[in-house]
């Protein structure tokens, strides 16, 4: 349910990408209205030859059915299972599917570009909240704290859990350039950054005795590909490249498909480098990395089924 429900968050996550490409966010002047109408009674597919108000509605509209999941998500994990932290974390999914329903709504009502590039970042910490359940109710979750990593060393370890602060701060520059139109050669800088970095955690969980480490670094690996090629063609159409002689056209399918790709590329590195963060983390919480063995009493340990 929880794989479900995070493959429920990329509808509005892919359509609020969209929305900001095509800068359809002020398609409706209203919320939670659509031109005055109900948003559930509002006829969505006439609006099928207005590109910026048939994707600003079946955004909305895949908001309101993430959040009506959330519910039912919330009902099932109480039902199924008395784990504390199960609960809790069920709860905290639905408020923070509310507060981005409401921070989009803000957005529309005060026309505000900073809102929407708020927005945008909380939507893919969201998605990572969503990933973070399916990891911690995991068989590799459970199961990592009785694995050894003796080839990892001590800086190689320190890299995989600063990457995803790093993939943050990119994903932020990414998007003030994409909402307010400025910090280009930074986030251009960060990408760099942002790679290397990749590449060292990406070998050094590739080295890993631990399973579930070697599975983070594949997902990690194909992330970053991935996320190198939308980049560069990214920039292709949205600046174009002069010395080639292509030039960029503003509103083109190209554009639309290639830089929101780029966008929810992103949220996926951002999400695949937190989820090999944690599995490092747990293992050096539970004295199981050679290289940066610590005393157990040290840090409040992590049961089965318990979440620091």
């Amino acid at each position: 349910m929880a794989l479900l429900l995070c493959g429920l968050a990329l509808l509005p996550i892919s359509m609020g990408a969209l929305v900001t490409t095509l800068k359809a966010g002020m398609a409706f002047a209203d919320w939670p209205t659509s031109d005055g109408q109900n948003m559930l009674l509002y006829p969505w597919l006439k609006d099928l030859a207005n590109p910026d108000k048939f994707t600003e509605h079946g955004h909305r509209l895949a908001g309101m059915l993430l959040g009506f999941s959330s519910i039912l998500f919330v009902v099932a994990t109480f039902r199924m299972t008395s784990i504390r932290w199960a609960r809790v974390y069920s709860i905290v999914i639905l408020l923070s599917v509310i507060g981005q329903g409401l921070l989009g709504g803000a957005r529309v009502l005060m026309d505000r570009q900073l809102l929407a590039m708020l927005h945008s970042i909380t939507g893919a910490m969201f998605f990572c909240l969503c990933a973070g359940f399916v990891l911690f109710s995991s068989d590799h979750w459970k199961k990592v704290v009785y694995e050894r990593d003796d080839s990892m060393t001590a800086s190689s370890a320190i890299i995989v859990l600063v990457l995803p602060a790093l993939v943050f701060a990119q994903y932020i520059l990414g998007s003030c350039f994409r909402h307010l139109h400025f910090l280009l050669y930074e986030h251009i800088g960060g990408a760099v950054l942002v790679t290397l970095a990749s590449l060292i955690a990406i070998g050094s969980l590739r080295r890993s005795s631990v399973p579930s480490l070697n599975l983070a670094a594949r997902l990690l690996m194909g992330s970053l590909h991935l996320q190198i090629l939308l980049g560069l063609g990214a920039y292709a159409t949205r600046l174009g490249i002069p010395w080639l002689g292509y030039v960029a056209t503003s509103g083109s399918l190209a554009q639309a498909v290639v830089c929101s790709s780029h966008t929810v590329c992103g949220m996926f590195l951002l999400c695949s480098s937190t989820v090999s963060a944690c599995l490092v983390a747990r293992l050096v919480q539970n004295g199981r990395i050679s290289s940066l063995s610590i005393s157990r009493s040290a840090i409040p340990s992590i049961a089965e089924g318990d979440v620091a």
